[in-house]
């Protein structure tokens, strides 16, 4: 299957010399997934980017400041596919772009765009082949119902996800609060203010409690319910990802399921060697992505009794440099059939993060119950949705 017959030519456009503040505003007011960005000056017309609305929130850019300082074509790549790409592919460039928007192009000129919906919908009746436990992520960053919502944001960007269940005091889910949500009210509430006031307005939302801003009640799904199931009830409510709990008790945090989440299941493939991918790619520097397979590879095929269904590396770029190279975060998830196990580290450039982040992979690995060293092992590596 590939994408001609579901991208498509509705989409929002802003020059590159537009404020950010103008950007925020069309998010507010039309609910886009995502906004193309034209150069100008002597590149004038030609495609520069996407902004998301996660980019934004996840940005420290002033509202007055340009939207070039976000999608810079010298310092930050460019996701692209083509009307004839495949779906698996084109979820591959969405997942690994970090973003939930793509440009489709046919020869040198933008056609349209393709969104994580339009190939979720494409796909829904094949999902079935999947179950939530398969995909979902176990290890759920939460909040405190009485966290402010400055502890939200800096949340939210530290671990580069989109939303945080909220507890109360008993450890119970209460809520949700999303990038989305984040947004919205701060968009709402500083609108009121003149401009003069907006700096001592935003400071005061900051002190709010997450109370205030979250979503209630939330949305569930059990880890027995089909992908399928899952991905209808978010198209249908307009969520971007449900909680998962026991079948029992939904007030107990069991993991997060996300469209993105189901993008990643739609690349695994039926390959000789382990499929990975990398967000914010672009970041990589002096690592291949064959030199990250290879190394994920032989921590895991140290384990006899771990098969690994897929792996999943993170970079994310902190404002620290040392001698012009920046202090990056990686982390590394494995979905393995014992379970899902992850590595963290920093470091400065992506080398040492990433080495880093598979030394602590590698100890978190031991820790995982039943798993024996064997050095000897080869693990066969299962994929899912073949017939995409």
């Amino acid at each position: 299957m590939d994408i001609s017959d579901i991208a498509t030519k509705d989409y929002a456009e802003v020059d590159a010399e537009e404020r950010i503040g103008k950007v925020r505003s069309l998010f507010d007011d039309e609910n886009l997934k995502g906004i193309i960005v034209k150069r100008t000056g002597k590149f004038e017309g030609e495609y520069a980017g996407v902004i998301t609305q996660r980019q934004l929130l996840q940005s420290h850019v002033e509202d007055n400041s340009r939207v070039a300082a976000l999608v810079n074509p010298e310092t930050r790549s460019v996701p692209k596919v083509t009307r004839t790409e495949d779906v698996r592919k084109t979820a591959r460039v969405l997942v690994e772009g970090n973003t939930r928007v793509a440009p489709v192009f046919e020869g040198d000129k933008l056609w349209g765009v393709v969104t994580a919906d339009d190939i979720l919908e494409a796909v829904l009746e094949n999902l079935d082949a999947l179950t939530v436990s398969q995909i979902y992520s176990e290890n759920v960053v939460t909040i405190d119902e009485d966290d402010t919502m400055g502890t939200v944001i800096n949340r939210l960007r530290e671990n580069g996800i989109s939303r945080l269940p909220v507890l109360d005091d008993n450890g119970y889910l209460t809520g949700v609060v999303t990038t989305y949500d984040v947004v919205d009210f701060a968009t709402r509430n500083v609108e009121k203010t003149t401009r003069g006031d907006r700096r001592g307005e935003r400071e005061q939302l900051l002190d709010l409690p997450v109370y205030d801003v979250m979503s209630s009640p939330v949305e569930t799904i059990t880890a027995d319910a089909s992908v399928r199931d899952a991905v209808a009830k978010m198209l249908d409510e307009g969520y971007d990802g449900l909680i998962v709990t026991p079948a029992d008790d939904d007030r107990v945090v069991g993991g997060i399921i996300t469209k993105t989440d189901v993008l990643r299941a739609l690349t695994y493939t039926e390959e000789e060697h382990l499929n990975v991918q990398i967000t914010n790619i672009d970041l990589i520097d002096t690592l291949s992505r064959q030199e990250i397979r290879e190394r994920i590879e032989q921590v895991a095929d140290k384990y006899s009794e771990m098969h690994v269904h897929h792996a999943h590396v993170r970079l994310h770029k902190h404002k620290e440099k040392l001698r012009g190279t920046p202090l990056l975060m990686c982390q590394i998830r494995l979905r393995t059939n014992k379970g899902e196990v992850a590595g963290t580290g920093e470091g400065y450039g992506a080398d040492n993060a990433f080495y880093v982040a598979l030394d602590h992979l590698e100890r978190n690995t031991i820790e995982l119950k039943g798993i024996q060293r064997d050095e000897e092992y080869e693990g066969q590596l299962m994929r899912k949705l073949n017939e995409l």
